[in-house]
């Protein structure tokens, strides 16, 4: 598996959240997954559309700098495509095989991410048409990839 850096609007502050993630990465073990945590721009209470586009703008600006050079880049969204975990191992794969040893899963906040991370991307991927807390898309992020990782291996944990 390539080395893998999940960029997330937002700290888990909850403990079971942090659990959850410290459990997945201990799961993918030899593999490199880093977890960069960009600050969630602070809006007022019922901002307007321009304030939430501002702040995603900004948030933007901070995840751009973060995503490591000639890495793969997978923006989270729910315009994105949906696909089965067997299908995000042969993807992930496929671009081993190309040369990307770098991959970049890219998860924003509440109010999602601006246009120019998800231009950026170069494979838009969504969960599913359902919404989630951006703290469990981390998870269900760390999650996938370990699914991917066994299903690479051909382990029981995928069955």
């Amino acid at each position: 598996m390539q080395s893998i850096t999940i960029i997330c609007v937002g700290k888990l502050k909850e403990a079971y959240w942090k659990q959850a993630c410290e459990e997945y990465c201990k799961r993918l073990g030899s593999h490199q997954v880093t977890i960069v945590e960009i600050g969630e721009e602070r809006l007022p209470e019922n901002p307007s559309q321009a304030q939430i586009e501002a702040g995603l703008k900004a948030e933007a600006k901070h995840i751009l700098e973060k995503i490591p050079q000639g890495s793969i880049v997978v923006p989270l969204c729910i315009e994105g495509k949906q696909v089965s975990s067997v299908e995000l191992a042969k993807k992930m794969n496929t671009w081993a095989v190309n040369g990307s040893s770098k991959v970049s899963f890219i998860i924003g906040s509440s109010f999602g991410l601006d246009d120019s991370v998800k231009q950026k991307g170069d494979f838009c991927l969504s969960m599913s048409p359902m919404t989630f807390p951006h703290q469990l898309a981390r998870i269900m992020v760390l999650e996938q990839l370990y699914r991917v990782s066994q299903i690479e291996k051909g382990g029981k944990y995928h069955k």
